[in-house]
């Protein structure tokens, strides 16, 4: 028997005990059976409302607090690595997605987005088939990129709060399955056409991801931290106009 559960049957064993040891000083004491099962009647019939209340109501309540904080926990490390890997990660893929020019203009998000504006662009890119050609990526720069961010992934992973977010749990893996299948290889240049090809495929998955988990943060600065949205659109990959510095008309 594990320890954990031999100290809760111990537990409830002994306040059990404690329970009709009591009883029994009450009956010793003031020899009143009549009294004494009314208020343990009354007790246990109000037992279940108790439990209503302290495990349905306020434990639920408690625990949407506690989701809360955690997911803003969540929130500053996703933001961490969209400063350290995922934005300068999108620019370098965007150059290998050959039909760029169909979704760059919809990704130049603005101050008067809506939350069905976002709705609507994550709906259009889930059903977005990026096109990939890794011979237009510079996969010797992609690898060092990557391996130079190998003990930040490392740390997000070891991160537990990371696996309570599904979608950016597998944004992660994409990343690390790419870098390990980069790491994998000698040299880049001249690939045979099936392995060029099988490349593009873990791109193109990396790339989805991305954007995806970078359209939904976009949202949550736009909606709690607009000084950080305001940041992040001067410097959106998908706007060739953005720039940190501001300017008149800007």
């Amino acid at each position: 028997m594990k320890e954990n559960t031999r100290w809760k049957i111990l537990t409830g064993i002994g306040l059990v005990t404690l329970s009709l040891f009591l009883y029994t000083i009450h009956y010793l004491i003031f020899a009143d059976s009549y009294h004494l099962f009314i208020f343990l009647v009354g007790d246990l019939a109000f037992l279940p409302i108790e439990i209503l209340i302290v495990t349905l109501i306020i434990d639920q309540m408690l625990e949407s607090r506690e989701k809360q904080r955690r997911m803003e926990k969540l929130n500053m490390v996703i933001g961490t690595f969209f400063s350290t890997v995922g934005t300068p990660l999108i620019a370098r893929l965007a150059g290998s997605d050959t039909s760029l020019s169909q979704i760059h203009e919809r990704l130049v998000i603005g101050d008067g987005w809506s939350s069905a504006m976002f709705a609507e662009i994550k709906a259009f890119m889930r059903n977005y088939s990026c096109s990939i050609d890794s011979s237009r990526t510079d996969l010797e720069g992609l690898r060092t990129f990557l391996i130079g961010r190998e003990e930040f992934m490392i740390r997000l992973v070891e991160n537990p709060m990371v696996f309570e977010h599904e979608s950016f749990t597998d944004l992660i893996l994409a990343i690390n399955h790419l870098t390990e299948e980069l790491k994998a290889r000698g040299d880049l240049s001249g690939l045979p056409r099936a392995d060029a090809a099988h490349l593009s495929h873990d791109i193109r998955r990396v790339y989805s991801h991305l954007i995806l988990e970078w359209i939904s943060y976009m949202e949550y600065l736009k909606v709690h931290y607009p000084y950080l949205f305001s940041l992040a659109m001067r410097q959106n990959p998908f706007d060739a106009s953005a720039s940190v510095t501001i300017r008149e008309g800007r």
